[in-house]
């Protein structure tokens, strides 16, 4: 399959979770990950430090099956046509919660019927981000510069439905302009787009673009979180720029088909609760810009459950629906 990565486990490594209840032969054949990023992307980042402790704890390869686009949508459909007990998704923010507020047309899908949550593990910050040669340092300069360049006045996002769709649109409802969104496929070619300047600004996850803030080709005004993040304390928050009632915070997650049986769910949640405990896998979440924040199956879903209430209410503010 065009664009897989797969990985091969080691042999004669011994489980910290042993065989399913009820599920005794499971896993036992490859894991298939499907992602809504490109290689590159988040969800790929995360399960590239992810995937030494699952191939260990769970004795299989895995793959990752990059499907970006359409706000999750796409790897969300692929996860649950498979259905095959060894095939499940990364889940997060765009999939399970904005996309379900913004889209018209997308069919019977119900995220938490179709494709409930097994865990949450980690949390980023978006960050907002202009190319460093631009004279704009803060909001209120971005704001004045799309004001006197509205050919300009645009903003990438990693697909219709993402976090950095709606948070594009609710930067400039509250600063009063008007940006117009350009959806790519995936967080990598939405960052590529900043660089090329084919796009004015673009507020998304931390971990992509941090490399190059760092190597000064892109300049970091603000992060979206109502706190400064702690793995970028030297940014100021939006909010704190004067940005009003400004607070985006992207969660990721693996979800499962909902015919999975719990036996499998509870052992893959346990096997990465269990990872987001060690501190060495916490440092490398930490390095890439991201705070581990895990939660177990059942709270994870009723967490989902309160963000589809408050996207909603945002995705109503700012006017966005996704045909």
């Amino acid at each position: 399959m065009r664009g897989r990565r797969e990985f091969l486990a080691g042999g004669g490594l011994a489980l910290v979770a042993g065989p399913a209840l009820g599920e005794p032969d499971w896993p036992d054949r490859p894991l298939r990950f499907i992602i809504s990023a490109q290689v590159g992307g988040v969800s790929d980042i995360f399960l590239r430090i992810l995937e030494n402790r699952l191939r260990e704890r769970l004795g299989q390869p895995l793959y990752i099956d990059p499907r970006p686009g359409g706000g999750g949508m796409l790897a969300a459909e692929a996860a649950i046509r498979a259905n095959d007990r060894h095939s499940f998704t990364i889940n997060h923010i765009a999939s399970h919660a904005i996309s379900p507020a913004v889209y018209r047309n997308r069919g019977n899908f119900d995220p938490l019927r179709d494709l409930p949550g097994v865990a949450r593990f980690a949390a980023l910050p978006n960050v907002l981000i202009v190319r460093a040669e631009l004279p704009i340092r803060t909001p209120q300069e971005l704001a004045a510069y799309i004001r006197a360049n509205p050919r300009q006045a645009n903003f990438s996002s990693a697909s219709a439905g993402t976090s950095s769709h709606l948070s594009g649109l609710l930067f400039a409802s509250r600063m009063g302009v008007e940006a117009t969104h350009v959806p790519y496929r995936g967080t990598a070619p939405a960052l590529q787009a900043v660089l090329g300047g084919d796009v004015l600004f673009n507020i998304d996850n931390a971990p992509v673009s941090r490399p190059h803030v760092l190597s000064g080709e892109l300049r970091a005004i603000g992060v979206s979180t109502a706190r400064r993040a702690s793995t970028m304390p030297g940014i100021p928050t939006l909010q704190e720029l004067g940005v009003p009632d400004f607070d985006v915070s992207s969660w990721y997650g693996i979800a499962a088909p909902a015919a999975t049986p719990r036996a499998i769910v509870d052992r893959l949640a346990a096997v990465l609760l269990e990872a987001m405990e060690d501190p060495q896998i916490a440092a490398r979440f930490r390095e890439v810009g991201a705070e581990p924040w895990p939660l177990g199956t059942d709270a994870y879903n009723a967490f989902i459950r309160a963000e589809q209430a408050r996207w909603a209410e945002v995705a109503r503010v700012a006017g966005a629906t996704v045909e």
